[in-house]
């Protein structure tokens, strides 16, 4: 089946993004929050984008014109019937999450594929909510999305070929480099970085060395383009803290427990960028 219109669950970091990438090769986005405060913002943030990428010259204004009227925001989930693709990109919240599978597998074709973006839970139990688990998926890109080239393509324990096939081709079609992954939590990627993540909390409430040498210690001995607690404060230290939760219940193994400072940071609403204030100040 060709993916001709994706529509993506939450206007947010992730799924603005995701909403770009396929806007700017030609395909038709539905993006669909609660509010429509968020899906305005969500439309303001590409269009922002877009701008940055025609001051590199990367972008022209007739592109970026074409790119927006590829994308409609909507608040309805009725506006997603028209996708062949359905992507989750809400919150990393397992009972939202299911909340909203269950609703969108209700409403869609039994054809359409549903794919989630998140960064943890098991795309199998994820799929066992909906009545398609072999067009169900996991395909989890990274933030920034239109700048990062990896998508991670997580196969549910029931996932077909023909679901892998098409989302793979619509991946490499968005000009990424797709990854196929087996179920298992923290994928690849995340199931290394955010240990290292915690693992740099630790070393900086042990004292072992200031926030900023650590992060230059990584760039400098391990080249890295950013340090570790400085990508702990983009990606969000309550969603860093929310997976290494997850690792533990799902692993039972103690060298996922979090930080305590990590912990702390969190309940004292210091997130990271989002915020204006985590291990950084912004």
């Amino acid at each position: 089946m060709a993916i001709q219109t994706v529509g993506i669950i939450g206007a947010g970091t992730m799924g603005n993004g995701i909403a770009q990438a396929c806007a700017v090769v030609g395909v038709n986005v539905v993006m669909v929050d609660v509010a429509q405060a968020a899906v305005d913002k969500g439309l303001a943030t590409v269009s922002g984008s877009l701008d940055r990428l025609i001051k590199k010259e990367k972008l022209t204004e007739a592109q970026k014109a074409t790119a927006l009227g590829l994308i409609k925001g909507s608040t309805n989930y009725e506006d997603l019937k028209s996708a062949q693709l359905v992507i989750e990109a809400a919150t990393e919240n397992h009972a939202l999450k299911l909340k909203i599978l269950k609703q969108v597998d209700e409403l869609v074709a039994p054809e359409v594929i549903i794919a989630s973006n998140t960064s943890s839970i098991s795309i199998t139990q994820l799929a066992a909510a909906t009545s398609r688990a072999d067009r169900f998926i996991g395909m989890h890109f990274f933030n920034p999305v239109p700048m990062m080239a990896l998508v991670e393509i997580i196969r549910g324990y029931l996932t077909s070929d023909a679901t892998h096939d098409a989302v793979k081709e619509l991946a490499v079609k968005l000009g990424k480099s797709p990854i196929t992954v087996k179920n298992a939590p923290g994928f690849v990627v995340n199931r290394i970085l955010i240990p290292m993540i915690n693992e740099a909390f630790f070393v900086l409430s042990e004292g072992i060395a200031t926030a900023q040498d650590i992060d230059d210690g990584m760039k400098l001995g391990c080249n890295q383009p950013i340090g570790p607690l400085a990508l702990a404060d983009m990606i969000g230290l309550d969603v860093c803290l929310a997976v290494m939760e997850v690792y533990l219940e799902q692993f039972g193994d103690s060298k996922y427990r979090p930080c305590p400072l990590l912990k702390e940071m969190v309940a004292a609403g210091q997130l990271g960028r989002k915020t204006k204030r985590g291990v950084y100040s912004y």
